[in-house]
């Protein structure tokens, strides 16, 4: 068993004063934070999953804007991976898989943001793939948007 941690979408656009904030988005990374450490300590992989919309109206995750940057909270080091995607499987149209696959990970740890969209498919597209997966549920987020 070999085990990586995949940081999903915990991004500038879901915290406050961002172009779609979320409830507890702030309370999700400080765990993931946790994880994050734990894995770095642990010497174990990590990688940080950043959407970019590529959708004509989209009103958020716009590239080129503060907003798709991965939050400072858990800010990936210089030789960790960031992976970015356009769709919400982290699979998809991604090179994810391959890096996966060069270094012999069997098992995802896997958090983020949002729970029903992004999570829901990476971990749907993680199993079909043949990956053992842990979801680990205070440190994602479902969509409750802010007022």
């Amino acid at each position: 068993m070999k085990e990586a941690l995949l940081l999903i979408d915990i991004q500038n656009d879901y915290f406050p004063g961002g172009k779609m904030e979320l409830v507890g988005m702030e309370e999700a990374a400080k765990k993931a934070a946790k994880l994050l450490t734990e894995f770095r300590a642990a010497g174990k992989q990590i990688f940080f999953i950043r959407h970019l919309s590529t959708r004509p109206k989209a009103t958020f995750f716009i590239a080129g804007t503060r907003g798709t940057d991965i939050h400072a909270s858990i800010g990936p080091l210089p030789d960790e991976a960031v992976i970015e995607k356009h769709f919400p499987n982290s699979f998809l149209q991604t090179e994810l898989l391959s890096l996966l696959r060069e270094t012999d990970v069997t098992d995802l740890v896997i958090c983020g943001a949002m729970s029903h969209i992004c999570i829901d498919t990476t971990v749907r597209a993680a199993k079909e793939l043949g990956f053992t997966c842990t979801l680990i549920a205070d440190a994602c987020l479902l969509a409750t948007l802010s007022s």
